[in-house]
C-alpha cells in the first residue's frame, strides 16, 4: 500500500505575512499527492489579495468566507471539499512544520492507524513556550483524557491526521477553537486506532499574532464536557 492523497485544510484569518509561505511548505513536505484547501475566514488584512494572486493549480482550492466565523467553521466548510483519502489540519502561521506529514501519513498508509495525532509534548525539540500556556494545554489534555478514556499527551494539537471517510462523516458543530476537543471526543466514541507521534513545534507569542487566549481555554473545558458526556 502507499501513495495516499493527503488533503491539507488550512484555515486562515489575517495571515498575509505567512499564508504563501505555509502553502509553499506544504507543497515541499514530501507527500507526492496533495489536495490543499485554504479557507480564508474573512480576513481584514491583505490575506485575500495574497491568495488571489497565487497562480491557479490543481492541488490548490481557495474558499472565502463572507463573514468571520472562526477556525471550527472554516474546517467545517472544508469538509465538503476534501478530495484526498486522508485529511490533516494545518494552521496558517509557522508554529507547525508540514515536514512531519510523511511520517504521520505512513502509519495510516501501512494500515496501523485510522488517526494520527502529532504531539508537541512527547519528546522532540520544542521552542520553549510560556509556562501558563504549557500548563493550560496539559490540564485540558488531562481533563479530555479523563472524559474520553484516551491516553493522549497533546489533545489541543493542530496536527490531527484522520482517514477522510472518518473525517467527512463527522458532524462538527464548534465555530472557534473548541473544534479541537470536539474532534477528539467524537473520535474517542468510534472504534478507531489512534496513534500519537512526537513533532517539532515553534510556539508563537501573542505579540506575534497568536489568536488563542485564556477565554478559549475556559470554553474548551465546557466543550470537553459537552461532547464527551452529552452528545
Amino acid at each position: 500500500m502507499g501513495g495516499m492523497k493527503l488533503s491539507v485544510i488550512i484555515p486562515v484569518y489575517n495571515e498575509q505575512g505567512t499564508v504563501a509561505s505555509i502553502i509553499d511548505r506544504v507543497r515541499q513536505c514530501g507527500v507526492p499527492e496533495l489536495d490543499i484547501i485554504v479557507v480564508n475566514d474573512c480576513s481584514s488584512d491583505g490575506t485575500a489579495s495574497v491568495l488571489e494572486a497565487m497562480p491557479p493549480s490543481d492541488d490548490l482550492h481557495i474558499i472565502h468566507h463572507e463573514t468571520n466565523l472562526g477556525k471550527g467553521s472554516a474546517i467545517r466548510t472544508a469538509q465538503g471539499h476534501v478530495r484526498g483519502e486522508v485529511v490533516v489540519i494545518q494552521d496558517a502561521d509557522l508554529e507547525y512544520d508540514p515536514v512531519e506529514f510523511p511520517r504521520m501519513l505512513q502509519i495510516i498508509e501501512e494500515d496501523k492507524a485510522d488517526v494520527v495525532y502529532g504531539s508537541r509534548y512527547s519528546g522532540r525539540e520544542i521552542l520553549v513556550d510560556t509556562f501558563w500556556h504549557y500548563l493550560g494545554n496539559k490540564f485540558l489534555t488531562l481533563f479530555s483524557n479523563l472524559m474520553s478514556n484516551l491516553h493522549l499527551t497533546d489533545m489541543e494539537t493542530c496536527y490531527k491526521m484522520i482517514r477522510a471517510d472518518v473525517f467527512t462523516d463527522m458532524t462538527l458543530q464548534c465555530a472557534r477553537f473548541g473544534i479541537e476537543p470536539e474532534v477528539t471526543a467524537k473520535l474517542a466514541k468510534r472504534d478507531l486506532r489512534i496513534y500519537e507521534v512526537p513533532i517539532a513545534y515553534k510556539a508563537r507569542r501573542i505579540d506575534e499574532g497568536k489568536k488563542i487566549g485564556w477565554r478559549d481555554g475556559i470554553a474548551a473545558l465546557w466543550y470537553i464536557l459537552k461532547y464527551n458526556l452529552f452528545s
